[in-house]
């Protein structure tokens, strides 16, 4: 049976490529970015699945007034299985981000672009590879005529790229109903160029910006003022004791400890001779799940009152993102177990699971004790211009998850 499908599958470029070219060419920017959001684009693809023999197409859309039609898509499309009491959902995202500086690409970013291997086009990889391995994966059970050993769900979602407000997290709150405790997820939306990394956890993230206040005055007079940038800068040496504060490791993750780096920091005066009242950096922290961000947040305002009582100036910290970390997916689940079987028997890789540190969506499906696993393989050309994917690697993830489909035991 697997080797129909996986030849089935094989025999679905075309299509694959059509629908590639097809959703590249509807931009689904964010309003917020500029854009009106996932109608067009829902739109086109909710037909070309209509095509196909799903048993059920359907909607749980998010009003925004800010998109087109007032609504921010989300599309459930089921085929049944051979057990119903249990859902394998492969969750992808419609939305994508801006192309950004449209010098730097060689192409359109919104017209899809063949070389050789390789398709280029603004959302070809990030989400679309996963989308459309999805699609033709379900497109071949179709037309052979066969079932799943448990229902299988693709879940088309907006609002990935800015938060999942109107996405995931809106679908979790407004139809809890659909998801039941048996039910798991594939995510694929994250990897490695190899496919070795199955990831079942993500650090806490904690982005803060940190300002200081002190008293401007001319940089040959330093005792008449407080400089904000001194004190800043010592502010942040001393937010490497962090490290030693929340020294647990965990090999699950690359690095396997807790980081704490200072990153941006904004410009304060505009000359050489002046000593700055008001001066401000970013603090970038990926914690580890083990610990809670609240007794991180504590330990940073410790270093800010010793701060503030040594340099005589004010410390104002306030959070940029903040997510505690989901539970992670037990390693030894069905769905993990299972897609790192198809990754063997497809690309001949051994799939480790891990952890990362950055967030994806799958967040969202962990903290509702419901069991997800990011996989894909790609080259991470998300976000970049002239993103691109390799056709190769979004038939082996159809073939993948047709495994898992076959094999979630």
């Amino acid at each position: 049976m697997e080797k129909e499908i996986f030849a089935k599958i094989d025999s679905y470029v075309d299509y694959a490529l059509y629908l590639q070219a097809g959703l590249t060419a509807i931009p689904a920017l964010d309003p917020a970015s500029g854009g009106q959001g996932e109608y067009d684009k829902a739109q086109w693809i909710e037909a070309e699945l209509r095509k196909l023999k799903f048993d059920k197409i359907f909607h749980v859309d998010a009003p925004q007034k800010e998109a087109k039609n007032g609504v921010r898509p989300n599309i459930i499309a089921r085929y049944n299985g051979q057990d119903s009491t249990r859902t394998l959902w492969i969750m992808t995202h419609l939305d994508v981000v801006p192309p950004g500086e449209m010098s730097s690409w060689k192409t359109n970013p919104y017209k899809m672009e063949r070389v050789g291997n390789k398709i280029y086009g603004r959302g070809v990889e990030d989400n679309q590879q996963g989308m459309v391995a999805s699609i033709i994966m379900l497109k071949a059970f179709m037309e052979l005529g066969l079932r799943p050993c448990c229902d299988v769900a693709l879940l088309l979602n907006a609002d990935e790229e800015t938060g999942s407000t109107y996405g995931a997290e809106y679908v979790l709150k407004q139809r809890p109903d659909l998801f039941g405790k048996n039910d798991s997820f594939i995510v694929p939306d994250g990897g490695r160029p190899d496919g070795s990394l199955a990831e079942v956890a993500e650090k806490s993230i904690l982005w803060l910006k940190i300002r200081t206040q002190g008293k401007q005055v001319h940089a040959s007079m330093p005792q008449l003022g407080k400089n904000a940038f001194k004190a800043a800068s010592e502010m942040a040496v001393k937010l490497g004791s962090l490290y030693r504060l929340f020294k647990a490791k965990d090999k699950l993750f690359v690095p396997p400890f807790s980081t704490f780096e200072p990153t941006k920091k904004e410009a304060n005066v505009p000359n050489v001779n002046t000593i700055p009242g008001d001066d401000v950096f970013y603090l970038d922290c990926r914690v580890l799940p083990q610990y809670h961000l609240s007794d991180v947040h504590a330990e940073i305002a410790k270093i800010a009152r010793a701060i503030e009582k040594k340099h005589g100036v004010t410390v104002e910290i306030s959070s940029v993102q903040e997510a505690q970390a989901a539970p992670a997916t037990p390693a030894d689940s069905a769905v993990v177990r299972a897609v790192i079987d198809g990754v063997k028997t497809v690309y001949g890789t051994k799939a480790k699971p891990g952890g990362i540190g950055g967030g994806t969506v799958a967040a969202c499906f962990r903290r509702h004790n419901l069991p997800a696993i990011v996989y894909s393989k790609l080259d991470e050309a998300a976000h970049v211009p002239n993103e691109y994917c390799i056709i190769d690697n979004m038939m082996g993830d159809a073939k993948v998850f047709a495994h898992a489909a076959l094999n979630m035991k």
